[in-house]
C-alpha cells in the first residue's frame, strides 16, 4: 500500500480523510494561491489543487511509494470567487451577499502517484436563509469564518445559516470523500472504499 500524504493543514480535511483510511500523514507547504482575474471556479480549484499537490510531491524522498492529495475549495457567486476573508468587514460583506441566496461551492482534488496524476472537482449548490444584520454580525464575531472560503463553515455554527443544499455535503466542508475514495481505489492507492 502506498503512503498517503494529505497536502493540507485543514483539520476538517484530516477528519474527513480518516473516514476513508486512518493510514495517512499530513504535510502542507506554502505555495502561490494567486489565480488570474477572470478565472472560473472549476478552473481555479483544479489548478490550485494540482499546484498544492505538486509542491508536496516535490518534497517526497520516496516518491515511488507515495500518493499525495492536494485540495482547494472556493465559494462562487455572481461571477466572483470568494476566498477566505482577511478582516471582520470582509467577512460581513461576504455573508451579507450570500444571505437569502444560492451560491456554489467548488472543490478541486488532485492525487499524484509515481504512475499518474488525476485531478477532479465537485460542485455543490448551497442555499442560505435570509439573515438580519444582527445575525450576520453575530456570526462574524465568531472565530469560525476566518479560515474558510466564503466566510462560513457548514459543519459548525455556519449550519444555522443554511436552508439546504444540492450535491455533496462533504464537498462544502472541503473534501468530497465519496469521489476521492473511488479515485484512490481506481488508482490502486487503496483496495476498498474504506480501509481500517
Amino acid at each position: 500500500m502506498k503512503k498517503i500524504i494529505l497536502g493540507s493543514s485543514s483539520p476538517r480535511r484530516r477528519e474527513l480523510l480518516s473516514v476513508i483510511t486512518p493510514h495517512f500523514t499530513v504535510q502542507s507547504v506554502d505555495c502561490d494561491e494567486h489565480i488570474a482575474p477572470g478565472t472560473g471556479p472549476v478552473e481555479a480549484v483544479r489548478a490550485l489543487s494540482l499546484r498544492k499537490a505538486a509542491a508536496v510531491w516535490a518534497l517526497q524522498s520516496d516518491p515511488a511509494g507515495a500518493a499525495v492529495i492536494g485540495c482547494d475549495t472556493v465559494v462562487y457567486l455572481d461571477g466572483e470567487i470568494f476566498g477566505k476573508p482577511h478582516s471582520h468587514a470582509q467577512a460581513v460583506e461576504m455573508i451579507s451577499r450570500l444571505a437569502g441566496r444560492a451560491h456554489t461551492v467548488c472543490t478541486g482534488v488532485t492525487v499524484i502517484t509515481a504512475e499518474e496524476t488525476r485531478t477532479f472537482h465537485e460542485t455543490t449548490e448551497v442555499h442560505f436563509y435570509p439573515l438580519t444584520p444582527q445575525e450576520i454580525e453575530w456570526y462574524c464575531s465568531l472565530e469560525e469564518p476566518y479560515d474558510k472560503a466564503g466566510a462560513y463553515g457548514i459543519q459548525a455554527a455556519g449550519a444555522l445559516l443554511v436552508r439546504g443544499l444540492t450535491g455533496d455535503y462533504f464537498n462544502v466542508m472541503g473534501l468530497p470523500i465519496a469521489a476521492l475514495a473511488r479515485c484512490l481505489r481506481e488508482m490502486g492507492v487503496i483496495t476498498a472504499l474504506a480501509e481500517s
